[in-house]
């Protein structure tokens, strides 16, 4: 694992309910500067409902969300999200999406360029997204999260719908771009191998079957440094022991 600063992120959610029913109950949960921290648990667990919380997009809850000590309140520059699919706008362009809430779009071409350049798919600037591949699209939603320049990326099971040699190379591409910016990323994934390759702590949400609400398990440090080989036996071991701790959680 790298060597973090203090932490800089804390999440805290007391409550988290949509009506009568409560998804999240005494979540409390510290991320370092330059993480990458994964959370997985079963489908349902609260997992994007905690993405969408700290991106500010759900401000429902109990508790908290502090940056550096400062409490945010509502949707922040420093916070980018990337979700499962693209979202791009059918009608703009890659560079309009990218720039999308930019004042002055033509102002940021040359920022839309080096975006695109950075992930990989230079010279798109006018192209449609009818006109991307899956991969391609997914690049271009990374782009545009990282056009406010900020602190935090979210990503929400970023690339389960593309074929696994395009994942493998998304995978890649966020490490480089997450060490290049250097940003702390919260991911949320079903894929274990993908969550131990990409993070430095995993982290593992359980329903509890009385209440029906989520709260932190267990976490685990991935202590191999990068570049990570996908089948070392250290991060085979380590899925052996999340495996065992899922089924015990009753994730599946």
């Amino acid at each position: 694992m790298s060597s973090f600063s203090s932490p800089f992120l804390q999440i805290e959610v007391t409550r988290k309910s949509y009506g009568t029913r409560q998804i999240l109950k005494n979540l409390q949960l510290s991320v370092q500067q330059g993480e990458i921290l994964s959370l997985i648990g079963a489908s349902g667990c609260g997992k994007s409902t905690l993405l969408s919380i700290i991106a500010g997009l759900d401000g429902s809850f109990e508790g908290q969300i502090s940056l550096h000590g400062r409490k945010l309140q509502g949707v922040s520059r420093d916070i980018g999200f990337i979700f499962q699919e693209p979202r791009l706008f059918p009608w703009l362009t890659v560079a309009q999406n990218i720039a999308f809430d930019s004042d002055d779009a033509s102002r940021d071409q040359p920022k839309v360029a080096r975006l695109l350049a950075e992930v990989g798919i230079h010279g798109y600037q006018h192209a449609l997204p009818k006109q991307l591949s899956g991969g391609q699209a997914q690049r271009v939603a990374i782009a545009r999260g990282l056009f406010s320049s900020p602190k935090i990326l979210l990503l929400d099971e970023p690339f389960s719908a593309v074929d696994a040699f395009t994942r493998m190379k998304l995978q890649d591409l966020l490490i480089n771009i997450a060490s290049e910016h250097g940003l702390t990323v919260i991911l949320v994934s079903h894929d274990i191998d993908e969550a131990l390759y990409l993070s430095d702590r995993v982290v593992l949400m359980e329903q509890q079957s009385v209440q029906h609400t989520a709260s932190i398990r267990q976490e685990f440090a991935v202590l191999q440094k990068r570049p990570r080989q996908r089948t070392h036996a250290a991060l085979s071991a380590m899925k052996i022991n999340i495996l065992e701790s899922l089924h015990e959680a009753h994730a599946f």
